[in-house]
């Protein structure tokens, strides 16, 4: 009993002194919390969602989750192959191109109306706080912060490791004109060297024009935050990107729900809605989408085009690598006005104003 308590204290020390690392950010303060204080969506010390969201479905538990996922078969949760995907030179664009280029999971980048904007980057080659952990498939790391021009607008969809990357964010400071994130997300930054004029928090539902013509409305998220022991202490939120030509929907990571439709009818319409489609678990349902709800979310959004992602770079959740994209290629087939989809290889660049373009279904004979 002696040496299990040592053992246990010295695991526990270990612990919290590995935690107190820059890497995890910084709990809000400050100017921070006064603005948080003021936000309708944050009370009894944490922020909320507008619909009851538990941490894990009906008749789901923390053990329950280990057991399936240490204890069961999950064939093909990432592939044997090398994912293709290619590499443009980002830094020797026309500014009349108006383009994306996807990085994998939920990181792209876009050059609209002649403004550069990056979302929830991560170039680390992992998603986790652990080195070794969490390792991207092979072929989908193809680019570096180095590889990228000076950016207009950072967004920052919510704190999760997957999205807000320590060695990615030190890499882009100094080229990083500008970084949108929901409340106390700030903080994060502030800690890792960025000067408070640099960052833009808002509540959902605000909205700022940083230049003439552009404008980032901050939006409901169906989600949590966290890092570390940390949970809810900061606000994850969508965004809508609108430019003079363009309206995108910037989904981040979210469970289905009604905003949506209200968002919407709030827009009209939006030229893409980039939504979160992989790593999705019966147990987690209420804080990822099914395809069948991504496809929903995207008619709710009055979506021209949907582009699925949060797949195809990292094991997350247990189902086959390729099955996000599969399922929701099937499921758009069969309904009676398909939505194009945007599925482009890792490292393309899209040229966003054809909008009569298809793509290949790439991951089809992956193994």
């Amino acid at each position: 009993m002696i040496t299990f308590l040592s053992l246990a204290a010295v695991l526990t020390v270990a612990t919290f002194l590995y935690m107190k690392q820059s890497k995890f950010g910084k709990a809000p303060s400050g100017e921070h919390v006064e603005k948080i204080s003021e936000s309708p969506n944050y009370r009894d010390g944490s922020f909320k969602n507008l619909s009851v969201t538990p941490d894990l479905s009906e008749g789901h538990s923390y053990m329950s989750i280990l057991i399936d996922q240490f204890f069961r078969k999950h064939p093909r949760t990432e592939p044997k192959d090398s994912i293709p995907s290619v590499k443009e030179n980002l830094k020797d664009l026309d500014e009349n191109e108006n383009i994306l280029v996807w990085f994998g999971h939920s990181s792209y980048f876009m050059q609209l109306d002649g403004k550069t904007i990056l979302v929830d980057p991560v170039f680390s080659g992992n998603a986790s706080p652990i080195p070794g952990t969490v390792k991207a498939f092979k072929g989908t790391d193809r680019y570096t912060v180095e590889d990228l021009p000076e950016i207009d607008y950072l967004l920052i969809s919510h704190d999760h490791y997957d999205h807000l990357d320590h060695e990615t964010i030190l890499g882009l400071k100094g080229k990083v004109k500008h970084v949108f994130c929901g409340l106390g997300v700030g903080s994060h930054f502030q800690e890792w060297g960025y000067s408070l004029d640099e960052i833009t928090e808002q509540d959902w539902n605000d909205s700022t024009e940083p230049d003439s013509g552009f404008i980032i409305h901050t939006l409901p998220a169906r989600h949590f935050s966290g890092r570390g022991f940390a949970r809810k202490n900061t606000l994850w939120a969508s965004f809508v990107v609108q430019t003079p030509n363009f309206k995108i929907y910037v989904g981040g990571d979210s469970g289905y729900d009604s905003f949506f439709a209200e968002i919407g009818e709030q827009f009209g319409s939006v030229d893409l809605a980039i939504l979160d489609n992989g790593q999705y678990n019966d147990a987690w349902k209420e804080i990822h989408m099914h395809p069948d709800q991504v496809l929903q979310a995207a008619r709710d959004l009055n979506a021209k085009r949907l582009f699925p992602v949060h797949s195809s770079k990292y094991v997350l959740a247990m189902h086959p690598w390729d099955e996000p994209l599969k399922r929701v290629s099937e499921l758009n087939k069969d309904k009676e006005n398909p939505i194009p989809l945007f599925t482009p290889l890792i490292g393309e660049k899209v040229d966003m104003n054809d909008i009569t373009r298809s793509f290949d279904a790439w991951w089809d004979g992956i193994n």
